[in-house]
């Protein structure tokens, strides 16, 4: 693999899209996988390589029908569970949902069939991205969850992982020089930094020094060149950015008339009614602007029957 080196004002594709993200670690190839290979590697704090990917990807003609969020299911050649993601703005209840992912990843292992036990399980990571939403409170950019004793602070040693990185935690970091930084350092600025011209000398840097990074880059730069596979992912950005601003749009009108119509109807029928009213005017606005109806709810909590109803009122 020949030196990668990207010039000061080199445009290139930001890697924090979700769709940017998975075609530069799902692609067919040598760098690409060994990229996938380093960057889990890196986080998990032991040596990998990825042999099976299982990139969840959506038809291109269903495009409309496209999660905002992309998921990597992988496993690696001695058998680990991995599931990696960029999140673009993560959601409140993200705690929650990474705790239910791995439990999902971990217990969908197979047990049956005769001679196997409890042993048999292999270890399971679920590694979340949070690229632009400062979401713990401390000052940590990296954080690694497992079972614990919260008073004894005794581990329990199971075989699940939940792992995160914050990129909007990086200011410090991002001074050090490149070859003081450790893996997840690196990998974590060079997400997050990638784009920012004023630090291209720094993601120049960290390329001498990181194998699995040169190697994403050199799947980045291919992208970029080929019009076809570019104009793909912009068709997506384009798409996910206007959803995402109709979602915030929908919010901020429909919270608003949905407030004061659910309290007005809170003085008379009492505020548990006026809330469920206001949740209902959210739905409503949302399936106005075209928001699809199972995004409405995840938006609302309401059931499918209730958002049925309302579409077709």
């Amino acid at each position: 693999m020949c030196r990668i080196y990207f010039e000061e004002n080199e445009e290139l594709l930001d890697i924090r899209f979700d769709n940017v993200f998975k075609a530069v670690f799902t692609k067919d190839n040598p760098s690409s996988r060994g990229a996938l290979s380093k960057l889990i590697s890196a986080l998990i704090d032991r040596e990998v390589s990825v042999s099976v990917i299982n990139a969840n990807e959506q038809p291109i003609d269903n495009i409309r029908d496209r999660q905002i969020r992309f998921d990597i299911k992988c496993k690696t050649e001695s058998g680990e569970l991995v599931n990696v993601e960029m999140s673009l703005n993560p959601d409140y209840f993200e705690p929650v949902r990474l705790e239910y992912h791995i439990g999902r990843l971990f217990t969908g292992q197979d047990l049956r069939g005769a001679g196997k036990t409890y042993d048999d399980l292999m270890e399971a990571y679920q590694i979340t991205i949070l690229a632009k939403e400062r979401f713990f409170p401390d000052k940590e950019f990296l954080h690694t969850f497992e079972y614990y004793d919260p008073l004894r602070a005794i581990p329990l040693n199971g075989r699940s992982r939940i792992i995160t990185l914050e990129l909007s935690k990086l200011e410090d970091v991002v001074e050090k020089p490149a070859n003081d930084m450790d893996g997840k350092e690196s990998w974590a600025v060079f997400f997050r930094y990638l784009t920012d011209k004023g630090k291209r000398y720094k993601i120049n840097e960290i390329l001498e020094h990181e194998e699995g990074i040169a190697m994403a880059s050199e799947v980045l730069i291919h992208i970029s060149k080929d019009e076809i596979e570019q104009a793909r992912l912009e068709s997506e950005l384009k798409y996910e950015l206007d959803t995402q601003s109709r979602l915030a749009w929908a919010e901020k009108t429909a919270t608003k008339r949905g407030f004061e119509k659910g309290m007005e109807e809170g003085l008379e029928k009492g505020i548990e009614k006026g809330i469920e009213k206001g949740i209902e005017t959210t739905a409503r606005n949302a399936l106005a602007e075209g928001i699809p109806l199972n995004t409405v709810q995840k938006i609302t909590g309401l059931d499918m029957d209730t958002i049925k109803r309302l579409a077709n009122q």
